[in-house]
């Protein structure tokens, strides 16, 4: 196998010399922007040469399946009536809901009755949200939790006083993320992105599944992003102190955590419902502000916030989600591979279950007593 792809990847690569190839991924207000040059037309190994057919083959899916107007094409096979549902009585938990996906999402939600909890960083900006959100849907049950995600300490504190206020919480819709132009530490001395992305996710949803599980069709929902396509799992370099640091393939680590985190999960708590997604290529102010010439050129390529966050509000509200199995990667109302086909992106489940219990033991270091 490796002598078949040494020979034929390094005609793939000469054909992308010097292309420069922009995977990106939205994540609230957060976006990554994934750059691959091919600089040589030699491959000196195996990994370089997988490394470069993965973000060839994520590029080449990415133009054809994560655009707006590949969003208007598949969702004209869904079925509407899936979203025409009542959730009054329903609460949800929406991390980063104050602007981009998580906004639309608890916006979508909020419609059609749900009590929404709004997990976001920034007050202000949090407040502001909520306006509009009851403002522009006339739901009133909708509630500012200021968290930092990336204050592990803070992030048990909040949920444990979330589950003594209130009696129910019926779904968990982790969507804030972080993305890192520099190694930066928290105060328990962690990565930041790593504790934002990972181990505040692990965190949120281990000291919530009680709170779910005594409550009626009990749902956690995780939004990752379509660059863990071009990650293998590695547990080896949790907190990203070994290496030259790249902020972008660390985030993208992080997204691949995530869906491992969401598979391993789905096998222990079997009550809930447990799935993660990718909401394709969308347009943010972050993306203006971050990149105005990509944004000026690909503006009508980007899908809305709305188009990003339909697969999110599709899996909290839909009773098709339900029928479902638990622990499954979505993209535009369908569950997909994690894996792109010949990557070798796959782990070991020795290596899947040494993650679990690596956020197990950082967990619990940093767990209030």
């Amino acid at each position: 196998m490796s002598e078949l792809m040494n020979a034929s990847f390094p005609l793939l690569a000469a054909g992308l010399v010097g292309a420069l190839m922009c995977v990106f991924t939205e994540q609230s207000s957060t976006w990554s922007v994934f750059r691959v040059k091919a600089e040589q037309t030699q491959l000196s190994s195996v990994s370089d040469t997988m490394s470069l057919y993965r973000n060839s083959a994520w590029f080449l899916k990415g133009m054809t399946e994560f655009t707006r107007s590949a969003f208007l094409s598949t969702s004209k096979q869904f079925v509407e009536k899936d979203l025409e549902v009542a959730m009054a009585g329903r609460s949800f938990m929406i991390t980063g809901a104050n602007s981009g996906i998580g906004k639309a999402t608890a916006m979508a939600i909020a419609k059609r009755g749900g009590t929404i909890h709004m997990v976001c960083r920034n007050k202000d900006k949090a407040e502001e949200a909520r306006a509009d959100i009851v403002k522009e849907t006339g739901n009133k049950e909708v509630y500012v939790h200021i968290l930092d995600l990336s204050e592990t300490k803070k992030v048990w504190e909040f949920a444990e006083a979330f589950k003594r206020k209130y009696k129910t919480l019926n779904v968990l819709i982790n969507n804030a993320g972080a993305i890192m132009g520099q190694r930066d530490v928290n105060a328990e001395g962690l990565e930041k992105s790593f504790a934002t992305n990972v181990l505040g996710v692990y965190i949120l949803t281990k000291s919530l599944i009680p709170l779910l599980e005594k409550s009626a069709d009990p749902r956690v929902i995780s939004v990752s992003s379509g660059g863990m396509l071009v990650q293998k799992l590695r547990t080896g370099n949790l907190q990203s102190d070994r290496g030259r640091y790249d902020g972008t393939m660390v985030y993208a680590q992080h997204k691949r955590q995530q869906v491992v985190l969401t598979e391993q999960l789905a096998k222990t708590h079997t009550n809930i419902h447990f799935s993660v997604m990718h909401p394709g290529w969308v347009d943010t102010p972050a993306v203006a502000n971050a990149m105005p010439d990509f944004h000026r050129s690909m503006k009508e390529s980007l899908r809305t916030p709305e188009q990003g966050a339909d697969t999110v509000v599709w899996l909290a509200v839909s009773e098709a989600t339900a029928t479902n199995p638990s622990g499954r990667f979505y993209q535009d109302r369908k569950m997909v591979s994690t894996h792109l086909p010949l990557a070798w992106s796959h782990s070991s489940p020795q290596e899947e279950l040494k993650l679990m219990s690596l956020l197990e033991d950082l967990a619990k270091t940093f767990q209030p007593h």
